[in-house]
């Protein structure tokens, strides 16, 4: 954006060239953010896949990494990578 600004000469400042620039720019890390927000998201899950593929192979898969208490299998059944039950899971995000 500063460099839009300085190529433009006196007296051109607020052109509609520069606010569509502007506006392109700005859409432009919007999207880029946002592919990066998404990447990072799969990742975490891929990651969580990984762990509960872990927790299957040593026989803990189904009980809370936290408490060691089961956790339900309808939660499991909606998110098979889950870690903790539902109310452990929501201390942990506090």
């Amino acid at each position: 954006m500063e460099q839009s600004l300085a190529e433009s000469g006196p007296g051109e400042e607020g052109t509609d060239t520069d606010v569509s620039t502007s506006a392109d720019n700005a859409s432009q890390l919007l999207d880029v953010g946002l592919d990066e927000a998404v990447a990072e998201g799969l990742r975490d899950e891929l990651a969580s896949i990984e762990r509960a593929e872990d927790r299957l192979a040593d026989g803990t898969y189904g009980l809370s990494v936290e408490s060691g208490e089961p956790i339900p299998d309808a939660r499991l059944e909606a998110a098979p990578w889950v870690e903790r039950t539902v109310e452990e899971q929501e201390r942990y995000e506090r």
